[in-house]
């Protein structure tokens, strides 16, 4: 998985691909959180690049009404 999913990118994946990316940002935004907080994240930038991504893919997701 790249950084960053562009949109078109995004778009021509199939349902299953998206919920699948989808659950991964979660479950990497997660754990970014966790490292945070622990004291033990290196690349702050990480977490903003995840959030952005996840919110491109949830909107790609609802445009298609599969939220």
């Amino acid at each position: 998985m790249s950084d960053k999913n562009s949109a078109k990118e995004l778009r021509a994946m199939s349902a299953k691909e998206l919920s699948a990316l989808v659950r991964s940002l979660r479950e990497e935004l997660f754990n970014l959180r966790l490292q945070q907080a622990t004291g033990q994240l290196e690349n702050n930038q990480r977490i903003r690049t995840v959030r952005k991504d996840l919110a491109r893919a949830l909107t790609i997701k609802g445009e298609t009404g599969e939220v």
